[in-house]
């Protein structure tokens, strides 16, 4: 795609966009925060990067924001970082969806609201845990595979907003606890990258009737140590008003470095919208 100039929010400024297929500008720029973009990061892997799409913004030749969309999921993920004038300049011009999912820093917000509505946050944490911090609990946690993934997402029904295809329950790493033939207890992966040293679990769920007996603990301890046998770091999301699931990862090793916020977001109609939206 030719590069767009487009006036920033800040007046004076001349940002260039473009969207970019270069994984070494993206990894120069990304790992300024590797733990905060380390989903983006991942995505660049060859198992996960024709599923992307990135833009990018320049200040004087500099780059100052990235922006990737991850297809095939609705609402589409999206990933932003970065100067918030380019974030608003990448998302006018490149990176176009009509509702996404975005996870980014409070400021980026700023540019996000010049082209989209935003509905109420969900305040996150990133936190992450090396093999030398990793605190593993021994409990009786099995290797699920893609054969589990209608008990999965029979579990995921009763609290997570999360369908499993047998796909990603396959190319994963998902572990669960049973009582009888009944999955109580589940944990998983989001991406995982030996590639680039990274990994991210999600997919952490306990029945209610199950809860306070340290499962959650158990599942994700058993996924992130497989983990640790392809990857340097794993990294996951929780929300930063959930007490209990912050105690059970901190217990683990995990720590927190960067707070943000995920938000649904509406892009505002517009006469060219109206046309090409249908």
């Amino acid at each position: 795609m030719a590069s767009v100039t487009h006036d920033g929010i800040a007046r004076g400024r001349h940002l260039e966009v473009r969207s970019t297929r270069d994984r070494d500008l993206l990894h120069r720029f990304l790992e300024q925060d590797r733990v905060f973009a380390a989903y983006a990061i991942a995505d660049t892997d060859d198992s996960e990067f024709s599923r992307t799409r990135f833009g990018i913004a320049f200040d004087d030749r500099e780059p100052v924001a990235v922006v990737m969309e991850y297809r095939g999921v609705s609402p589409q993920p999206v990933f932003a970082m970065g100067d918030p004038d380019g974030i608003s300049a990448i998302l006018r011009d490149v990176i176009r969806p009509r509702i996404a999912y975005l996870g980014a820093k409070q400021e980026a917000f700023r540019g996000v609201r010049e082209q989209y509505r935003t509905d109420a946050p969900a305040p996150m944490v990133r936190m992450v845990v090396e093999r030398g911090s990793f605190e593993p609990v021994v409990g009786d946690a099995v290797r699920l595979d893609q054969g589990d993934t209608g008990h999965l997402n029979r579990l995921y029904g009763l609290g997570l907003n999360a369908h499993l295809p047998q796909e990603a329950v396959a190319a994963g790493i998902y572990y669960g606890i049973r009582r009888g033939t009944r999955l109580i207890a589940a944990a998983g992966t989001h991406v995982i990258s030996p590639q680039l040293g990274l990994a991210a679990v999600g997919n952490v769920y306990t029945h209610r009737e199950y809860r306070g007996q340290g499962l959650g603990k158990v599942v994700t301890s058993a996924v992130t140590e497989e983990l640790f046998r392809q990857c340097e770091t794993v990294v996951l999301n929780v929300r930063a008003d959930n007490p209990p699931a912050l105690a059970l990862y901190r217990a683990l090793g995990y720590r927190e470095t960067t707070e943000f916020e995920e938000r649904l977001i509406h892009r505002e109609a517009s006469l060219w919208d109206s046309i090409v939206g249908p």
